[in-house]
């Protein structure tokens, strides 16, 4: 079937990068398959990391299909896009129909993209990962694909007024080598092994990353272990519980 929505979008959102003269710099794309079902299993720090981990698969002639909450389907501008690009929503409430969903594109061939944190990390920094993309991989026997993005925050993240202005932002992207899923294996532990890639990588591609912050009014974006001001998870925790 004529991909009639998703390429007209990936055309528009490189022309928006232009504009914005976003840095791009990724690294990895061959670990993803040319054909073939997988999991694609990133971190997840802003409201565009979707993009950035389509973008990575695009060099592989790959589309990846999403996997989001329901209410995006449910507005009058993303909703018939993201239906367009066969994306898949998430009811939390009804999760089985999203699995069911995402299983029959895995085994038909497809690439599904992942954030096993479920929400944004305020703290940008690793959460807890669920242990759904692993289950999806074993029962598609299909690879997971690790993968990391750092600098997305500074564009569009939970908390923080959007940057859509042309301040050439870098945007680092990494990806990683397919993580088996055996059905023998506990799903709990291929889930453990896979953030550990995942660590991996964001650990590299923040090392990567050109840009510091301007002064100490600029040191939102940085988690505290590399010097910044962004909120803990135990901080977010006790706010969340107040």
């Amino acid at each position: 079937m004529a991909e009639l929505v998703y390429r007209p979008v990936i055309g528009f959102a490189r022309t928006l990068f232009k504009v914005w003269d976003l840095k791009i710099d990724c690294q990895g794309s061959e670990n993803i398959p040319r054909s073939g079902g997988a999991v694609l299993v990133s971190n997840h720090i802003s409201y565009l990391d979707f993009v950035f981990d389509g973008l990575a698969a695009l060099p592989q002639k790959r589309l990846v299909r999403f996997m989001a909450k329901e209410s995006v389907f449910r507005h009058r501008i993303s909703g018939p896009l993201m239906r367009g690009m066969k994306h898949i929503p998430v009811d939390r409430e009804q999760g089985e129909a999203a699995y069911q969903h995402a299983l029959s594109s895995l085994k038909s061939g497809e690439i599904v993209g992942v954030f096993p944190e479920a929400t944004i990390s305020q703290s940008f920094t690793l959460k807890s990962f669920k242990s759904g993309a692993a289950r999806l991989a074993q029962e598609a026997g299909v690879p997971l694909i690790p993968m990391a993005l750092w600098g997305t925050q500074r564009l569009w993240t939970k908390g923080q007024p959007r940057n859509f202005k042309r301040s050439h932002i870098p945007v680092t992207i990494r990806v990683g080598e397919p993580v088996d899923a055996p059905r023998d294996q506990y799903a709990g532990a291929i889930t453990r092994r896979l953030r550990d890639c995942v660590q991996d990588l964001l650990d590299a591609a923040q090392r990567a990353y050109p840009a510091r912050p301007k002064d100490t009014t600029d040191t939102w974006w940085l988690p505290t272990h590399l010097g910044g001001t962004a909120p803990t998870q135990e901080q977010l925790k006790a706010a969340e519980a107040i």
